[in-house]
């Protein structure tokens, strides 16, 4: 469940966009919650009288998009274990590596798209991930790639490893969105476009996708209220006047 309504985070600043607040955090939402495309954004938005281009739509979405999972991702707590697992991404025709940390509650910690999975991609990924969270593990759950476990004895010798590819099911299945919204887009045109559209598409839609199984209807429909409250504040959306 959504841990209350702070983001411990300043609201990003409009200033020099003539659109309301609401207005870009909405085409924000929906092209990364849902698998559109620019066009499509700016078809959506038409149909409700709103006229902005899907170039504006891109532009928003490459400003913004990064700063709203970032004051999202701020608000969760990591938990103790994680979760780390790379796959396979194909870029203009050259494979790459999609690294992915994430917790027992299946929060995604962070990605990192490299070239290698050898243990210097292995020692890079486990730096940035302390950095990103702030914080070290309990446990780390990886395969048995070789690689992590000569970073992990070098980076955090004092954190319990665990390979195993049973043990692992959560990161794997956390690529699953990945590759959906990797075959709607058709392609990534480099690997700076993946790294930073994946960096905030493993932010937002998360956000928006809660444990439904123990829930009950209305308990979903006040959950989802919750969560799109913390959207408005990590936007800076809420208490804004209804025009710009």
């Amino acid at each position: 469940m959504a841990e209350g309504l702070s983001v411990d985070s300043t609201p990003p600043s409009y200033q020099g966009h003539r659109y309301p607040v609401e207005m870009i955090a909405h085409c924000v939402w929906l092209y990364f919650r849902f698998p559109l495309s620019f066009r499509e954004v700016e078809e959506l938005m038409l149909q409700r009288g709103v006229l902005v281009s899907h170039e504006t739509v891109r532009r928003w979405c490459g400003t913004f998009g990064q700063q709203y999972a970032n004051a999202l991702r701020r608000r969760l707590r990591p938990g103790d274990t994680w979760h780390l697992d790379e796959v396979f991404i194909k870029i203009n025709g050259e494979l790459k590596y999609l690294w992915r940390a994430v917790d027992q509650d299946g929060n995604v910690l962070d990605i990192l798209v490299q070239d290698r999975r050898d243990t210097a991609a292995a020692r890079r990924f486990f730096r940035r991930l302390m950095k990103t969270t702030c914080s070290v593990p309990r446990v780390v759950i990886t395969d048995k790639l070789r690689s992590y476990g000569a970073a992990h004895r070098e980076v955090m010798p004092r954190v319990e490893h665990r390979t195993s590819k049973y043990l692992n099911n959560r990161a794997e299945n956390s690529h699953q969105p990945t590759r959906r919204r990797e075959r709607a887009m058709k392609r990534f045109a480099s690997p700076g476009h993946a790294q930073r559209f994946l960096s905030a598409f493993s932010g937002i839609p998360p956000h928006f996708r809660p444990r439904r199984h123990p829930m009950t209807a209305p308990g979903y429909r006040a959950e989802m209220t919750i969560r799109f409250a913390i959207w408005d504040q990590a936007t800076g959306a809420a208490g804004q006047p209804a025009a710009a």
